[in-house]
């Protein structure tokens, strides 16, 4: 299927310099203000347009480059989804998401549950979807050694034989897929258990790394935990990334997941979190996002329903907790895990409900995507045929006198000239 452009259907304005508008309960308004000047900040470039005089321009947003993803879940690809369900999970992800992380079909016991049958039909199948689509798509997980995701038949293995099947795995999969996964977690949840470090030696996760990139040298390799931005784990992890950047391990980024909050979350612990995270000056992003979360009655109770005050509050929450990530310069994404409540593990932090209506934060979450944090502009270039617009960072169609020009705004460059 042809790939819908990542925006909101709506009517272009006037010449806009859109920023976003943080409802945070615990700031007063000056805090406000500095969270808007932080998105208009770290957040916008400049595109100039170079044109005849007088010329009438379009600005048109297509693509965020900032990480706004969800997770896919293994359904989408293996027949058990229902097809007038795929079809609306489809148009809905790509309406809503620019990137994805597997949610279950990369992780070994998943593809591998008996000693070499190796299953690599749903990986393939959710890999064919998102680069139709221009997805980016991360590699969730490669090693989880928290002992009790991993299969029997691994822990009955020697200490030479499990270090060989690591070796084997590691080497595999990414030689299979050299090139395709944006990136990948390499060993996920290590501050929670790593039973492979207790069988094989402290040195083990550079070995892992190693061996990846034995099969793609290109790969980038993350960290993956939990409890990190409650500030609950936060030393244990800061502890952990500096002794793997010690011991050279080859971290591109570090992964955060965002499930372990109640109803609600700290707005001043989720930042200081992320300021914490920020000093080893890798990228950073939310890996697993749900609200209400892991630590809410619905998800500790199993209540699958809320109360339409509940949705609004849901709402708050989502804007709220995303507002501050995207103020933040560290931070270069945000990934929710599952957005329908018919392949949700939290059914009730879902955008849209199972029989696909939206929910009042799938409306709240596409007003701040899409308009809060949307370039569109009509306007003219000056008497020198000049136009400047700030803008942001991501990709645009600009169209002078009828004729268009699809371009890249990166914030790498941070700013780009359009000449007609």
């Amino acid at each position: 299927m042809k790939r819908m452009n990542f925006r909101q259907k709506m009517r272009p304005a006037a010449i806009v310099v859109i920023t976003a508008f943080c409802m945070l309960p615990l700031m007063g308004a000056g805090q406000k203000s500095e969270t808007e000047k932080n998105i208009d900040k770290i957040r916008k470039g400049e595109i100039i347009i170079k044109a005849r005089p007088k010329a009438k321009v379009q600005v048109e947003q297509t693509a965020h480059e900032f990480w706004f993803g969800c997770a896919i879940p293994n359904s989408l690809a293996d027949g058990m989804m229902r097809e007038t369900d795929k079809k609306q999970f489809q148009e809905k992800f790509l309406q809503n998401f620019n990137s994805a992380v597997t949610e279950n079909a990369v992780k070994w016991g998943t593809m591998e549950r008996q000693k070499g049958a190796i299953d690599y039909s749903v990986i393939d199948g959710i890999l064919n979807w998102t680069e139709e689509n221009n997805i980016p798509l991360r590699g969730h997980n490669l090693f989880w050694g928290i002992p009790k995701f991993i299969q029997p038949w691994v822990k009955e293995l020697t200490d030479d034989e499990l270090e060989l099947a690591i070796r084997n795995r590691a080497e595999t999969l990414t030689a299979r897929y050299k090139g395709r996964f944006a990136e990948y977690d390499l060993n996920n949840e290590m501050v929670h258990g790593n039973y492979y470090e207790e069988r094989l030696g402290p040195d083990i996760t550079k070995k892992m790394a190693e061996w990846s990139i034995n099969g793609d040298p290109e790969i980038k390799l993350w960290l993956n935990d939990y409890d990190i931005l409650t500030g609950n784990k936060l030393p244990e992890y800061m502890a952990q990334i500096r002794s793997l950047l010690k011991q050279k391990v080859p971290v591109a980024g570090i992964g955060v997941q965002g499930h372990l909050h109640a109803e609600t979350f700290d707005r001043h612990q989720l930042k200081n979190a992320l300021d914490s995270l920020a000093q080893f000056n890798l990228p950073i992003r939310v890996t697993e996002f749900n609200i209400p979360g892991q630590r809410s009655k619905h998800y500790q109770e199993r209540i699958f329903t809320l109360t339409d005050e509940e949705e609004l509050q849901k709402a708050t929450e989502l804007v709220d907790y995303y507002t501050i990530c995207f103020a933040h310069p560290a931070v270069d994404g945000i990934i929710m895990w599952g957005f329908w409540e018919g392949a949700n593990w939290i059914p009730v932090s879902s955008l849209y409900k199972r029989d696909w209506s939206p929910t009042p934060a799938a409306e709240a979450y596409r007003n701040l995507i899409f308009k809060e944090w949307w370039t569109n502009a009509e306007t003219k270039t000056n008497r020198k045929g000049e136009l400047s617009v700030r803008a942001f960072f991501g990709k645009y169609k600009i169209t002078v006198d009828g004729k268009m020009k699809e371009i890249d705004l990166p914030k790498e460059k941070g700013k780009v000239i359009v000449e007609f």
